[in-house]
């Protein structure tokens, strides 16, 4: 039998479309483990913490998630952590993982990428998580220094392997063409043939690159909505 991951992009705010695909697909396939970079990780951890869509939908509506972008220059970028750390600490201490979990991190300034799983994870490694690079600073952990996953692989399926998985639902939120050719010009790592693959994206765009920078109420709504019907439509062809 198949082990399954549930692979979880990058996207910042484009994410919440995430929370519609989980809705369509965790009464119709079965999960055995989560895996998640940038946004996507935060996603994951609630998830695998025992979050429903719901709770996960109310989290994204909430207006304070509009927020954790704030600008402030600062020695490495243009914005402020506090808000984003804070965020990071909730999560942690609403959630612990109830299934495998992992998420993946970039380490700087050697550009190599990290994962890092379930009990070892702490607030510190959510933050690092969504820490945008050239935006956020760096988050500092056991010595090291890490910022967002996605800069070096929005989708980490290897990570999903090296878990374990035989099988991966890697969900992506970010298909428009400047991650296309981030993707082309990072060549993030692969896993290996042995993997089977399933993809699922928006079936149509989600917006300009501003809407996923920049919270909308209205926005988060309409991305949910979509997520779930494209999540119906992937499950029906997904075989147990």
């Amino acid at each position: 039998m198949a082990t399954t991951a549930l692979v979880l992009s990058a996207g910042a705010m484009y994410t919440a479309w995430e929370v519609g695909v989980w809705k369509a697909l965790r009464e119709r396939i079965p999960i055995d483990l989560i895996v998640g970079t940038s946004a996507g990780a935060w996603n994951g951890w609630a998830i695998a913490g025992g979050a429903t869509p719901d709770e996960l939908a109310q989290d994204w509506l909430n207006p304070e998630t509009a927020k954790i972008i704030q600008i402030g220059l600062h020695g490495t970028g243009f914005l402020q952590s506090d808000k984003l750390h804070a965020k990071a600490r909730d999560l942690f201490a609403r959630f612990q993982p109830r299934m495998p979990f992992g998420l993946t991190l970039a380490e700087v300034p050697r550009l190599k990428a990290a994962l890092f799983r379930d009990r070892e994870i702490q607030w510190q490694h959510l933050a690092a998580a969504a820490s945008i690079p050239l935006g956020f600073p760096p988050v500092e952990i056991a010595g090291r220094h890490y910022v967002d996953g996605g800069l070096l692989g929005a989708l980490p399926v290897w990570a999903a392997e090296e878990m374990g998985a035989t099988r991966a639902i890697a969900v992506n939120a970010i298909n428009i063409l400047p991650f296309r050719l981030l993707r082309a010009l990072t060549r993030p790592r692969q896993p290996s043939a042995a993997l089977h693959v399933i993809h699922i994206e928006p079936s149509r765009k989600l917006g300009p690159l501003r809407d996923g920078l920049f919270w909308s109420g209205a926005n988060i709504k309409r991305w949910i909505e979509q997520g779930e019907n494209d999540g119906i439509r992937a499950a029906t062809s997904i075989t147990m």
